[in-house]
């Protein structure tokens, strides 16, 4: 996987209505998850207690959602670099949804596409949408569209 340097409002003008690329895989371990738990100190059991999650709808622990986009970053990271403008800021998310579990040990991945940039006081905000997947599953695990707003 190559990341993609974005220098120019043009070049990504140019790539508005288009998939940007695809992160590589990333296991998501107990590990991740725990620390993911005390950080948010959401420590809700089918995170975090192994054996009552082994009894559970799921057979195992699972990721937070929330854990899972909070990786969208990781993930952007490796597909694509915004290149120009003095800050990006995170100015939103539309349309999530966590249509399918991710079980502890899980491989995942991102895709990107940017379908939206519009012009604004401040700069442009981009609308980029991710989709989560999860290595072997039909469903993905997170969908949804980021807000950037690119500072001038």
């Amino acid at each position: 996987m190559s990341r993609r340097a974005i220098a120019t409002l043009e070049e990504l003008e140019s790539l508005v209505g288009r998939d940007v690329g695809t992160s590589d895989w990333l296991v998501v371990d107990q590990a991740r998850i725990d620390a993911f738990a005390k950080a948010t100190d959401d420590h809700q059991w089918i995170h975090v207690d192994h054996e009552r999650a082994t009894a559970g709808a799921f057979g195992t622990t699972i990721a937070h959602g929330f854990l899972t986009i909070s990786l969208i970053p990781h993930f952007a990271g490796q597909i694509y670099g915004i290149e120009f403008g003095s800050a990006r800021l995170n100015y939103g998310v539309e349309g999530l949804r966590f249509p399918n579990p991710v079980p502890v040990g899980s491989r995942i991945r991102a895709t990107a596409s940017f379908t939206d940039l519009k012009e604004k006081p401040r700069g442009n905000q981009l609308t980029t949408k991710y989709v989560v997947e999860i290595e072997g599953q039909d469903r993905p695990a997170c969908v949804g569209s980021v807000l950037t707003l690119i500072v001038d």
